[in-house]
């Protein structure tokens, strides 16, 4: 099979695209005929060794695919050949990844995928989607009425989690660019303000006198201390970006207020976690109006250029690649 690997964790230029063996799955294992994948900046962490997990060698890049079954172990009995599938959690702690024409994908990682879904929207959905609803729902733990704000709120898991949050019925206060304050509101935002505001701090107070109960930064923009400022009382703020950040806490602020930092890195999600994420990603999908934005289409050969493209920081928007062809088994 063709497949984008790396022999170790280094730049993009040690990215290499060729021959692998098809995996061999084992007894609980499906194997996955790729028909698409998505490349997620995590993935560029992972190869780099920015952020280290157990890797084999070669080690096949990329987490995210959809495609369809072409072979099962005994265990893994209820998914059928020929059955559409999706799966978020490849190339970590020692799973091969999923840029490839076959990847093997452990039966607890696999969902099925809906007929009344585009492929490729699932695909490009599967990373932030299940990532936002993580945020929320199992780390912040967000409930009817709270009130959440959205650092970097037009961005992949940004837009995503105003969406899921407006849909359970919080209150959403997000940031973002001027020019997209219109497709924000219509996801469901109470109030969208200019992140570039010098009163920025003034108005987020204004839109929730009472202070946040979860605050979520996907932008790694934010002041960590200023948003510990705004939290409510049990408040809770999700720190999921700023790999390198080292930022001075405010701790009296943090522990009179019964508020907490909780972090949270979709790689350690358990399965369990994972397949209930998963299905908040199809409800999201189905019952809302967001859709992930897609701005390159790419062949698979290309996956060191989506690595490039991602490391350059000029991507807004997903990145999907297409095998396009089909090897014999």
């Amino acid at each position: 099979m063709l497949a984008v690997y790396v022999d170790g964790p280094g730049p993009v230029e040690a990215v290499e695209y060729g021959r692998l063996p098809v995996p061999v799955i084992g007894p609980t294992d499906v194997l996955v005929r790729v028909r698409a994948v998505a490349a997620n900046p995590v993935d560029t962490f992972v190869r780099s060794g920015a952020y280290p997990t157990a890797m084999p060698r070669p080690f096949v890049i990329g987490r995210d695919l959809v495609g369809e079954v072409a072979d099962t172990g005994p265990g893994a009995a209820r998914f059928a050949p020929g059955q559409r599938v999706w799966c978020n959690s490849l190339g970590h702690h020692g799973r091969q990844g999923s840029f490839a024409e076959y990847a093997a994908v452990a039966a607890d990682r696999l969902y099925a995928a809906p007929d009344d879904i585009d492929p490729l929207d699932l695909v490009a959905a599967a990373h932030p989607a299940a990532s936002a609803w993580l945020a929320l729902f199992r780390h912040g733990r967000l409930r009817y009425g709270d009130r959440l704000y959205v650092g970097g709120g037009a961005g992949n898991v940004g837009s995503a989690a105003v969406a899921l949050a407006a849909a359970a019925g919080a209150t959403v206060v997000a940031t973002a660019r001027r020019d997209d304050h219109d497709r924000i509101r219509a996801l469901g935002a109470a109030h969208v303000l200019d992140y570039r505001s010098e009163q920025l701090g003034e108005q987020l107070a204004e839109c929730s006198p009472g202070g946040f109960d979860v605050y979520l930064d996907t932008s790694g923009h934010d002041d960590v201390a200023a948003a510990i400022g705004l939290l409510g009382l049990g408040g809770r703020l999700i720190a999921m970006v700023g790999l390198e950040q080292t930022p001075a806490l405010p701790l009296g602020r943090l522990y009179t207020r019964d508020g907490s930092i909780v972090g949270f890195a979709i790689s350690n999600a358990t399965p369990t976690d994972l397949a209930e994420a998963a299905d908040g990603v199809v409800r999201l999908l189905r019952t809302t109006t967001w859709r992930p934005v897609i701005t390159q289409r790419l062949p698979l050969a290309r996956g060191a250029h989506a690595h490039r493209l991602l490391e350059s920081g000029q991507v807004h928007g997903r990145l999907v690649l297409e095998t396009w062809t089909a090897v014999a088994l």
